[in-house]
């Protein structure tokens, strides 16, 4: 077995870890108080490939395997979780079901518009007030008039909602009820009747805009079905599934990024006559914090490479995105207890990230759905 990187893999973490450091990070803090999107980094993504990750070259993308893109992920969310989290969602929920289950004419008219930064981003949008893990509960109608979709219904927490071209909705097209009713419509953001609410206001991630969504007789052509009618919610457990690696990804940036401010502050106070890391109480905490880290990135990337492999990953994904969560609330709060009543401070960044990492076990399945889910395979002998 070869734990290692490749050349490649190794020389792209670099290039994106410089690339946060110097223009991701020293905003991370502006971007939480002000609510503001930070178009000026993202901007610059495009050309890193960061806009489109897995997407093939032929439709304007980077085509990078799936560990490539946990790394990229990692790495975003180490700089500032709320750009983490808008790119994540744009790459892997705004663009992975096009990916995925479009046509070829599908992918060539918003593929290369989205992962190349010549447009805005895009948004998935599944949840309702109604319909939170139970997607198969969800209202959101779409009929089929002529050659038109007509939608009509309400949802919520649709992350980059107001800074996105696109959004896939998740639509109830047939009348009667089952796992069959749904399917994916994709509706551009300036389409009549799409009215997108105010940002909400969240504990933290605030640099990541995230709306409730109105659809008012929203009309849009036939074509933009996405994916066979009726299969909306298989393909929703499909891309949930790829999701929670990418949200896995994003809680160990989040733990790293509080480790690294956590160490470097143990080595700077002093207590008692020495830095306080030599104190074994704080010194405990490190250790179980770069050894949860550690295990998170060896369960995330295993799970991204037995998806590159083509084989069985729902289970590793869900244990993996379950784990690193769990664990990156404890390394922030960790973080913060050893920087004591500085931590509780916004003065200092770990105040931040404890705010931000609090939404990794809620989001692309919550921990308890998850421990469902994990659990279901194992009596079921599935991976």
């Amino acid at each position: 077995m070869n734990f290692d990187l490749t050349d490649e893999q190794r020389e792209f973490r670099h290039v994106v870890h410089t690339f946060m450091e110097k223009e991701v990070k020293p905003l991370a803090r502006h971007t939480d108080e002000s609510h503001e999107f930070n178009w000026t980094a993202v901007r610059k993504m495009g050309p890193l490939g960061l806009l489109g990750l897995q997407i093939p070259e032929q439709y304007g993308g980077a085509e990078l395997d799936s560990i490539s893109t946990t790394i990229a992920t990692e790495e975003l969310a180490w700089a500032c979780g709320s750009t983490s989290l808008a790119i994540s969602a744009h790459n892997c929920l705004g663009m992975g079901p096009i990916l995925d289950f479009g046509t070829e004419a599908q992918k060539q008219r918003w593929l290369p518009h989205l992962a190349t930064g010549k447009g805005r981003l895009g948004c998935l949008s599944l949840t309702e007030p109604g319909a939170g893990s139970d997607l198969r509960n969800v209202k959101t109608t779409a009929v089929l008039d002529g050659d038109e979709w007509v939608i009509n219904g309400n949802k919520m927490w649709a992350t980059n909602a107001s800074i996105a071209d696109t959004i896939i909705v998740l639509c109830r097209t047939e009348k009667e009820e089952g796992t069959r009713a749904l399917s994916h419509i994709i509706v551009p953001t300036d389409t009549p009747g799409v009215i997108i609410g105010a940002p909400e206001r969240k504990m933290g991630l605030n640099g990541s805009p995230t709306h409730a969504v109105t659809f008012d007789n929203a009309r849009v052509p036939a074509e933009n079905l996405l994916g066979e009618r009726g299969k909306g919610l298989a393909q929703t457990l499909t891309t949930l599934t790829k999701g929670r690696i990418s949200i896995g990804s994003l809680a160990l940036g989040l733990a790293q990024a509080a480790y690294d401010a956590a160490l470097k502050y143990a080595h700077e106070r002093e207590t008692f006559g020495t830095p306080i890391g030599n104190h074994q109480a704080v010194a405990f905490m490190l250790a179980d914090m770069e050894t949860e880290i550690t295990a998170s990135r060896h369960m995330l990337y295993w799970a991204a490479w037995l998806k590159d492999q083509g084989r069985p990953y729902a289970k590793a994904a869900g244990m993996a995105k379950l784990y690193a969560t769990d664990m990156s609330e404890r390394a922030c709060r960790n973080a913060i207890q050893i920087h004591g009543g500085f931590g509780y401070s916004s003065e200092f960044e770990v105040e931040r990230m404890y705010r931000d990492t609090r939404l990794m076990s809620i989001g692309e399945g919550t921990s308890e759905i998850l421990r469902m889910v994990i659990g279901r395979h194992i009596m079921a002998g599935t991976e």
